[in-house]
């Protein structure tokens, strides 16, 4: 065997090597991205339902806020709390200016 047959011989060799590497390679980085996809979906169902709940108590918190501003409910504490009463006709005093 000569020295040129040995270096075409390796460079064949070589030539299969690199592809099998490449094949390799290419096979790993889809596997990554794979699992960077899938892990990124976890994360985007993790920060949906953490969405889904904050409109939940924003819906609760908006309910409560129209409970506690209700005229009735503020009448009821001004009589409760303050003592207040609604004032008769008598006690209405009209100032002209």
């Amino acid at each position: 065997m000569s020295f040129s047959s040995l270096i075409e011989h390796l460079r064949m060799h070589l030539s299969v090597v690199l592809l099998i590497v490449l094949i390799i390679a290419s096979s790993i980085a889809v596997i990554y991205t794979k699992h960077i996809g899938r892990s990124e979906f976890v994360a985007l169902q993790k920060l949906d339902r953490q969405r889904d709940n904050f409109n939940e108590e924003w819906s609760r918190l908006l309910l409560e806020q129209s409970t506690w501003a209700s005229p009735g409910r503020i009448e009821q504490q001004a009589r409760l709390r303050l003592n207040m009463i609604v004032p008769t006709a008598d006690m209405v005093v009209v100032v002209k200016p």
